[in-house]
C-alpha cells in the first residue's frame, strides 16, 4: 500500500510539473505583452522599460526558473494587465464565485443523473430507458457554450425569466450552472444506469426480492448502495471538469470567476495570471484524483502496482 501511494504521489508531481513547463510556454508563444499594453506608435525604449519590469528582457531559461522557484511559494508575480495586484491573489478572490457555481451545478447534476439513471435500469428497453439515453447522448454531443448561448436566447432574452449575464440572487446560477451540469448529467446518469444494471443482476439482489422486501426498498436502498461505488470514484474527473468548463461557460455568462479572468489575461497576455490560473486547477484537479486514488486503494486492496 505504501509503495502504491508513494508512486501516485511521485506521478501527481511529475505532472505537476510537466503542466507548469506547458503553460510557461504556450503563455510565451501567445506574444508579447508590451502590444497590447502599449500604444502602436511606442518607442522601442519604452517597450525595453515594461519588458524589463516585468522581467521578460531575460532568457526564457532564466524566466523559467525564477518563475519555478517562485511558484513553490505561491507567488507567480503581479499582474500585468492590473498593476499592483497578485497574479494569485486575484485567483484566489475569483475562486469562491467559481466553486459557488460548480456546487450549484453538482447539485442538480446528481438530483437529476441518480434518479433517471436508476430508472433507466429497472425499466429497461422502455419509455424511461429510452428518454434517459436521450438525455445522455445529448448531454455528451452539445458544447456547453452553444447550450449557454441558447439558453440564454431563450430564457433570458425572449421569455425575460431570467439575467442574461452577471452573478447576484438565486436566477442568475440558473441557466450557467445548467449550462455546466448537463454534461455531468449525461455522464453520471450512464454511470448510474450501467452499475445499477450490474447489481440488480446480482445474488443478494435476488435474494432480496425472495425475503419479500418491497420493489422501492431492494432498489433504492440496497441496490443504489452498491451502485454508488462507479459514480463516486468519477467525481475526481468530475470535479475538474467543472473547473476546466468553467472557462468557456463563465466568458459567455460574463461570470466573475476564475474562467473568466483566465479568458481576460489569455486577450491580455497577462502571462501571472494565466499561469496562476492553469497551475492552481491543475492542482485542484491532480489532488483530487490522488486522494480518489489513494480512497479507492483502501476500499479495495486488490489495486496495488506490481
Amino acid at each position: 500500500m505504501q509503495r502504491y501511494i508513494l508512486i501516485r504521489l511521485v506521478q501527481a508531481i511529475l505532472a505537476l510539473w510537466v503542466v507548469s513547463v506547458i503553460v510557461f510556454g504556450l503563455g510565451r508563444i501567445t506574444g508579447d505583452p508590451t502590444d497590447v499594453l502599449l500604444p502602436i506608435d511606442a518607442s522601442a525604449e519604452e517597450r525595453a522599460i515594461l519588458r524589463a519590469q516585468f522581467g521578460l528582457d531575460k532568457p526564457v531559461h532564466i524566466q523559467y526558473i525564477k518563475y519555478l522557484s517562485n511558484g513553490f511559494k505561491g507567488d507567480f508575480g503581479n499582474s500585468i494587465r492590473i498593476p499592483n495586484h497578485s497574479a494569485m491573489g486575484l485567483v484566489i478572490q475569483k475562486l469562491p464565485a467559481t466553486l459557488a457555481l460548480g456546487f450549484v451545478a453538482i447539485v442538480i447534476a446528481v438530483a437529476v443523473a441518480v434518479p433517471v439513471g436508476v430508472l433507466s435500469a429497472v425499466k429497461k428497453d422502455s419509455i424511461f430507458d429510452f428518454a434517459g439515453k436521450s438525455i445522455a447522448l445529448l448531454g455528451q454531443s452539445l458544447p456547453a457554450f452553444w447550450l449557454g448561448l441558447v439558453m440564454m436566447w431563450i430564457f433570458a432574452v425572449q421569455l425575460d425569466l431570467v439575467p442574461t449575464s452577471g452573478r447576484g440572487g438565486v436566477t442568475t446560477y440558473i441557466l450557467p450552472s445548467i449550462s455546466i451540469g448537463w454534461f455531468l448529467v449525461a455522464a453520471l446518469m450512464r454511470l448510474v444506469r450501467s452499475s445499477m444494471m450490474d447489481v440488480l443482476d446480482s445474488e443478494y439482489v435476488k435474494l432480496a426480492h425472495i425475503k419479500g422486501l418491497p420493489d422501492w426498498k431492494v432498489v433504492w436502498k440496497h441496490g443504489l448502495r452498491n451502485a454508488a461505488i462507479a459514480p463516486l470514484t468519477y467525481f475526481g474527473i468530475i470535479f475538474g471538469g467543472l473547473l476546466t468548463g468553467s472557462v468557456s461557460i463563465e466568458t459567455v455568462y460574463a461570470w466573475p470567476g476564475v474562467g473568466f479572468l483566465a479568458f481576460q489575461s489569455v486577450l491580455a497576455r497577462d502571462f501571472p495570471v494565466m499561469q496562476a490560473v492553469v497551475i492552481l486547477f491543475a492542482g485542484i484537479y491532480i489532488l483530487t484524483n490522488l486522494i480518489i486514488d489513494v480512497l479507492y486503494a483502501y476500499l479495495d486492496p486488490r489495486i496495488r502496482y506490481q
